[in-house]
């Protein structure tokens, strides 16, 4: 059973991405969540894996986090919602919001999401809540300790504006965050975050 992979990214697309591994490219599904943060062609990547096998096929779903991981592997124990629809899922909403969503029982937001109906979304709401409950908490204490006030909004915005995807801006910037601190000016911000992109 194949849990993680280190190697030079080959390939990607918003489908699936190719990594190659000691000369062995091994064809990687992921969401789009992934597909954004991804490095550059050629670039080492690290993915955490989830193996399927069938009776006629074996894949491999990726994903750059944990959370992303623990998520998927939890949807698809759900009636009806296999691999594809949960990519589909953690593509159309970011983990935070789709915990968010689930807790909160808010069935219209989940049924926003391409795929899935308002019965998938009502079944979500309902088979996810308590399976979901310890993840909730973690990632609540994320946010508690990550989530940055001041020129943070105002740097996302620009980066978003420079062409960069939200997730990867995000990212980065959290990251400029920490090292700056919460006094760091805008423009400090937005040289950090284009550093790290």
């Amino acid at each position: 059973m194949i849990a993680h992979l280190i190697g030079k990214l080959i390939y990607k697309s918003p489908d699936h991405s190719i990594v190659d591994v000691n000369g062995i490219g091994y064809k990687i599904f992921t969401p789009l969540s992934t597909y954004y943060v991804l490095p550059k062609t050629g670039e080492s990547v690290t993915l955490h894996i989830h193996t399927r096998v069938r009776e006629d096929e074996l894949k491999l779903f990726g994903f750059l986090t944990e959370e992303e991981q623990t998520i998927f592997e939890k949807l698809i124990t759900i009636n009806k919602v296999g691999p594809k629809l949960a990519l589909g899922i953690l593509s159309g909403m970011s983990p935070e919001n789709l915990l968010t969503a689930i807790m909160s029982n808010d069935a219209a937001r989940l049924s926003a999401i391409p795929g899935v109906g308002k019965k998938t979304a009502e079944r979500l709401t309902l088979e996810m809540k308590d399976k979901l409950s310890d993840l909730t908490f973690v990632m609540e204490h994320q946010q508690e300790t990550e989530v940055p006030e001041g020129p943070y909004e105002d740097a996302l915005s620009a980066l978003v504006n420079l062409g960069y995807k939200k997730p990867q801006a995000e990212k980065s910037l959290k990251s400029a965050y920490n090292k700056i601190g919460k006094d760091g000016s805008l423009e400090d911000l937005i040289k950090e975050s284009l550093n790290n992109l």
